[in-house]
């Protein structure tokens, strides 16, 4: 069982940057892959990046490639969003997500387990 946290949301101006964190319960932590979503309103939830559970690299979306970099720390038991050259489409609820497995995971039902989200609001 994992229990996942995020914070660091908020209301940043076009260009700005913000730096999500998800923590996670757990002594296993450093065996899950992990990911990020978002979700807008009236839209359905996408997928932002994923990391693999040896941190080693990320994979991203077409529309945050660039500016977006997902790390890990799994002494923290902490996943990173990176944020930069922030859009006001990239206003969302930022999930993390945690899934036993050593691949990339990019579709929402590979993952087992989410965070409640945390609001991001870019403004124009």
């Amino acid at each position: 069982q994992v229990q996942l946290v995020e914070s660091g949301g908020g209301l940043v101006q076009a260009g700005g940057s913000l730096r999500l964190s998800c923590a996670a319960s757990g002594r296993t932590f450093s065996t899950y892959s992990m990911g990020w979503f978002r979700q807008a309103p009236g839209k359905e939830r996408e997928f932002v990046a994923a990391i693999r559970w040896t941190g080693a690299s990320g994979y991203y979306a077409d529309s945050v490639k660039g500016r977006f970099t997902i790390s890990r720390d799994n002494v923290r038991n902490t996943v990173y969003l990176q944020m930069n050259n922030l859009k006001p489409e990239d206003t969302a609820v930022y999930y993390c997500a945690a899934t036993r497995g050593s691949a990339y995971y990019i579709r929402l039902s590979d993952y087992d387990y989410w965070g409640q989200g945390t609001q991001v609001t870019v403004s124009s």
